[in-house]
């Protein structure tokens, strides 16, 4: 009897000894297996780092390598720069752009040269473009109006190959070089009020002539040094905006900064109007709705002043 109670005591206690045995077993195999992983992450993690460097080594001596250039195989639009010629306060402009636009990709194309004196320039006018119906891309430019009734339009653009369109990203990686357009209003805004159907803002801006003036010169003087030291565009920082706010801001006390809206300018009239620039007593909603003016500028016949018509009396 006392033995066969001895053998019923111990069987429990080798039933716990084997599961001790077990547990410790699969510890032990986890602990293995577990170590195992973390010397191959280990190694992984270093040949990622070493992969992601070579990369990035590459990639950074290639963007290095790029060299602006000014003869590549240029869209036909965009194939001719402007020349600038200063003597004393008159300017002499040559290849200044009026392509007759048909559709938002076929013009004939057309140049002209004149001679500006710059003391009779008197006004200037911020325009923004929205890209269809995104809320913040935009392409911005200016338009000088001189006392006589001419106006001259100057838009730093992307200056693109045949058979390139633009693409934010490669404008990142120098694929694609600046040029300043100088243009009449019928061809650069008509093609986009018209052709393109893009929304467009067409704000008078408050400043003494002589800043006006001085304005339209640095720009000619930057137009005319692109047209003999090419530059790269650049999406973030050598675009549209950034050009205009370099050109104004050399003529102001007080920064503009531009922020985000350097690089998504649709709504960069908010820093405009907030430095009391906008020629106008309305309140920045109103201004928007009051100087849109592709609506206006669509429903015109082509026997009228395009850019008599596009311009309101300021409110």
């Amino acid at each position: 009897m006392r033995n066969t109670r001895l053998k019923k005591d111990s069987e429990p206690s080798r039933i716990i000894q084997i599961l001790k045995a077990g547990m410790w077993a699969i510890l032990s195999i986890f602990r293995m297996a577990w170590g195992f992983i973390r010397i191959i992450w280990y190694w992984l993690e270093r040949i990622f780092l070493v992969v992601l460097l070579l990369w990035l080594t590459v990639g950074l001596a290639w963007w290095l390598s790029q060299k602006p250039s000014l003869y590549r195989d240029w869209l036909l639009a965009e194939s001719v720069l402007p020349e600038i010629a200063f003597s004393w306060e008159t300017v002499a402009i040559k290849n200044i752009r009026n392509h007759t636009w048909t559709t938002d990709k076929e013009f004939t194309p057309g140049y002209y040269d004149a001679t500006y004196n710059i003391a009779d320039l008197e006004k200037v006018y911020y325009i923004i473009t929205p890209f269809s119906d995104r809320d913040w891309p935009a392409h911005t430019m200016l338009s000088f109006s001189f006392s006589w009734g001419q106006h001259v339009v100057i838009s730093a653009e992307v200056r693109k190959e045949r058979g390139e369109d633009f693409d934010a990203l490669k404008g990142i990686l120098n694929q694609y070089e600046l040029m300043y357009v100088i243009a009449d209003e019928i061809d650069v805004i008509k093609l986009r009020t018209n052709y393109r159907k893009n929304e467009v803002y067409m704000y008078p801006i408050d400043t003494p002539k002589e800043k006006v003036q001085e304005l339209f010169r640095t720009m000619l003087i930057r137009a005319d040094k692109l047209s003999r030291e090419p530059e790269f565009y650049n999406t973030l920082w050598n675009n549209c905006t950034t050009s205009i706010l370099m050109h104004a801001n050399a003529l102001r006390t007080e920064k503009l900064s531009g922020g985000i809206y350097r690089i998504l300018p649709s709504h960069s009239d908010e820093i405009v109007y907030g430095a009391e620039l906008i020629d106008t007593e309305l309140s920045l909603g109103d201004a928007r709705a009051y100087y849109r003016i592709d609506e206006s500028a669509r429903a015109m016949t082509d026997t009228v002043d395009f850019s008599d018509i596009i311009r309101k009396p300021i409110r």
